[in-house]
């Protein structure tokens, strides 16, 4: 197993971490993700961290507070040995006021997750949506509180726009607030959406990016063929969206990259989010213990250039204005010239 920094914080994380979305079963779409009881929670938990895994990501809304308290059980005796993020926006009730991101709720639900998780810190707090009735400086400073308290580590976001999340870093700055260290974003081989404008602004802001759902909901999996749609999760629960007949292109060359590999189609989909210099930790969700073991084995995959080149050819994303008015180039100055072209001589190895 390999470790990456965790943006600036000086923490480094297994290139893969375990997501806690298939823990516990409450609630009907829950049981259609996960449904996982708790001896074959502490078994998953247990192979990941012997396998080197030490980062855990889970969320309070997860089967309504059960797969914290699952995680937190299978972590009785290692909790010293992960980074544990969870999560914080979810509705967690019926009340008016459990639900969002403002203050009160936050704090509510901070406490209840240090409960359930059995532990008295979380290193990682992020919060799961946008909530569009809350000030970002509120929810930004009850974050803050609960850094200062030591309750949490590091603060980060999920599922934002890359408007949102520059919003969310300028205030911190302007206020003199604990920064988002991450995003935790969908990535995968079927949905490069990031790439537009998220991902720029990872770089240029120096956060770390958690892609989820690296296998597009279980389709990248190889099961699902033109010929077989496949079991599982996404008979039942057709999530995230993705393009399929684009996606049957995709898996095509997918099989054709992991039969020369020797590894599985799951494995090449993992190492082609891996492969991005922009990605900290890949977050791989498991049902057993035999899937678990074939995404811990991704990796070991080495991509030639001519895969990579290959899988980005067949899952590209169509240019976004204004992408495509910046790609003209007719009104290039020398030294944007003069840039592109070391960029070039040093990609050819010259």
């Amino acid at each position: 197993m390999k470790y990456r920094a965790l943006a600036d914080t000086g923490v480094y994380v297994s290139e893969l971490c375990l997501g806690a979305m298939t823990f516990g079963g409450k609630g009907q779409i829950w049981e259609t993700i996960g449904g996982m009881g708790q001896t074959e929670v502490d078994a998953m938990v247990g192979r990941a961290l012997d396998a080197g895994i030490n980062f855990v990501d889970t969320a309070n809304v997860y089967a309504t507070g059960e797969s914290e308290t699952m995680t937190g059980k299978a972590l009785k005796g290692r909790r010293h040995e992960v980074v544990l993020a969870t999560k914080v926006r979810g509705r967690m009730g019926e009340g008016p006021n459990d639900v969002g991101l403002s203050r009160l709720h936050i704090m509510r639900s901070a406490e209840a997750s240090l409960k359930r998780l059995g532990t008295d810190y979380i290193d990682l707090y992020q919060i799961h949506r946008s909530d569009p009735v809350t000030n970002i400086e509120d929810t930004l400073r009850a974050l803050d509180d609960l850094v200062r308290q030591g309750k949490v580590r590091y603060i980060g976001c999920s599922n934002l726009w890359a408007w949102q999340v520059m919003q969310a870093l300028g205030t911190s700055d302007a206020m003199g607030l604990e920064r988002f260290k991450c995003t935790q974003s969908y990535y995968s081989l079927a949905g490069r959406e990031i790439e537009r404008d998220l991902i720029p602004l990872i770089e240029d802001q120096g956060l770390g990016l958690l892609p989820w759902s690296p296998l597009a909901g279980g389709f990248l999996s190889g099961k699902f063929t033109r010929d077989n749609e496949g079991e599982g999760r996404r008979a039942s629960f057709d999530f995230p969206p993705v393009d399929k007949e684009k996606g049957y292109d995709i898996v095509d060359v997918m099989k054709k990259i992991a039969a020369e590999r020797g590894a599985t189609v799951a494995q090449v989909a993992l190492a082609w989010v891996l492969a991005n210099d922009a990605v900290t930790s890949v977050i791989i969700g498991a049902r057993n213990l035999k899937q678990l073991d074939d995404n811990i084995g991704a990796v070991d995959v080495e991509l030639t250039d001519e895969d990579l080149d290959a899988l980005d050819k067949v899952s590209a994303i169509p240019l976004a204005y204004p992408a495509w008015m910046d790609s003209l180039g007719s009104d290039r100055h020398p030294g944007e010239i003069r840039r592109l072209e070391r960029a070039a001589e040093e990609a050819s190895g010259s």
